[in-house]
């Protein structure tokens, strides 16, 4: 049987598009490898949003190039090979096919034709794919968390953003059908579910909204744990935070993306809110789920940020007191409108902008870490941590526990104590019994 071996840069949305590109795949008989040497087709899901994400994939692609078998085939799919299209194919000659997210229904047409000889670029946006007759192939079967999206592409036009030009105008799938997905992982043992989209709050399949599409899912047997990434503030409309917290398995987590706390900043980047209308939203959100943790995206140096601006954003960081940031430099991206902006600001000025946020963001997650040692949380047990043989598990609030444990806990729920934190993680002790699965 051939073998496939993708690697996966990006958001959880590419996650999710590897999982689909298994799929398809996996209907003509490939299956899936860990060693790019030993696949007949290396392919490499990519991310735009950043230039540094684009520089690392290209670095990567000459990597795999000289493991390439012979009659082998090397791929770029995703929101850079999108971007690039057949540029791509010019820029790395050692690059067979470039196919962008609403064309991996044709991957294997495309590798036959490759494997013959002929290298092409599929960059066609499809407004009616949502790849609903594809049973996504999950790294490792079926697993307790899944990623299932819900929504494809983005309507808004931030200055900043590449997404619109490379995930195409949104779309959502019908809810009758993210809930038959949802029922089938339930089947399977999934019990923790997270939604995806773009703007994902914004979902509406024509006659249904978020707030409908909450409920049904949290509803669906066997689901404990509901999350969704990611969202747009201005999108909570009342009936979405009452489904929130009307729905029992909704967990107590959000992101939020800010990008700015100077109305200034986000006016220039083509937000739809200001700062007050976000913190606004911030208060909706704890008033109707008590302990809620936020975490956000910060872009510093955007074009024409002053030091008044940025100290804007520390005030808000302060004020909010989120629980945790990605934090990143302003990063021009080819046809987006912000790089018509003249008032750049120096690569030193963002620099130490980005330390002086990142510092101030840690202190605040650090306080409120060490504030819940000694507590008790839900966890459910991940799998194996990267270092020291611990498990890791996650409470609903998204805290990152480590305890030891046997590897039967994996999929599991337990309680733990919190006994420590490193300001990032916790230290914890299993306490009591697996926690039963109800519903």
């Amino acid at each position: 049987m051939p073998r496939i071996y993708i690697e996966t840069y990006g958001c959880q949305m590419n996650v999710a598009d590897s999982e689909l590109v298994l799929g398809v795949l996996a209907r003509e008989g490939y299956v899936a490898v860990d060693d790019p040497a030993a696949a007949d087709v290396v392919l490499v899901n990519t991310c735009a949003v950043r230039d540094h994400a684009e520089q690392k994939v290209l670095s990567r692609v000459g990597e795999l190039k000289r493991s390439k078998r012979p009659g082998g085939v090397l791929g770029v799919v995703g929101c850079m090979a999108q971007r690039l299209g057949p540029r791509l194919l010019e820029r790395v000659p050692q690059v067979d096919l470039v196919v962008g997210p609403d064309g991996y229904r044709g991957l294997p047409d495309l590798i036959a034709r490759a494997r013959g000889g002929e290298r092409a670029a599929e960059v066609e946006f499809k407004a009616w794919e949502h790849y609903e007759d594809v049973p996504p192939v999950r790294e490792g079967g079926a697993a307790a968390s899944a990623f299932v999206t819900v929504q494809r592409g983005c309507d808004y036009r931030c200055t900043f953003c590449i997404v619109p030009m490379t995930r195409g105008p949104e779309r959502s799938r019908k809810l009758a059908d993210v809930v038959r997905e949802v029922t089938d992982l339930a089947r399977g043992g999934t019990t923790e579910v997270t939604l995806l989209g773009q703007t994902v709050n914004s979902y509406a399949d024509g006659t249904r909204d978020f707030a409908d599409l909450l409920r049904a899912v949290g509803s669906v047997s066997g689901i404990r744990r509901l999350r969704f990434t990611s969202p747009y503030p201005t999108d909570f409309s009342e009936r979405v935070v009452a489904a929130m917290a009307e729905t029992p398995a909704v967990c107590e987590h959000v992101h939020l993306p800010v990008q700015s706390g100077s109305s200034r900043v986000l006016k220039r980047m083509l937000r739809r809110y200001d700062r007050d209308r976000y913190l606004e939203v911030v208060a909706a959100l704890r008033r109707a789920i008590s302990g809620i943790a936020l975490t956000t995206d910060i872009i510093v140096g955007f074009p024409g940020e002053t030091e008044q601006d940025f100290q804007e954003t520390l005030s808000l960081v302060e004020a909010v007191g989120f629980d945790d940031a990605y934090t990143f430099r302003y990063s021009p991206r080819e046809g987006t409108p912000a790089t018509r902006l003249k008032d750049v600001v120096p690569d030193h000025v963002a620099g130490e902008r980005l330390e002086r946020l990142v510092a101030a963001v840690r202190g605040i997650a650090r306080c409120k870490n060490v504030g819940l040692v000694g507590t008790t949380h839900e966890v459910l047990v991940e799998g194996r941590a990267k270092r020291g043989g611990l498990l890791q598990g996650r409470t609903r609030a998204n805290k990152v526990a480590l305890f030891a444990g046997p590897d039967a806990w994996i999929g599991s729920y337990r309680l733990v104590r919190l006994t420590g934190t490193t300001g990032s993680t916790f230290a914890a002790l299993a306490v009591g019994q697996e926690l039963a699965v109800v519903g």
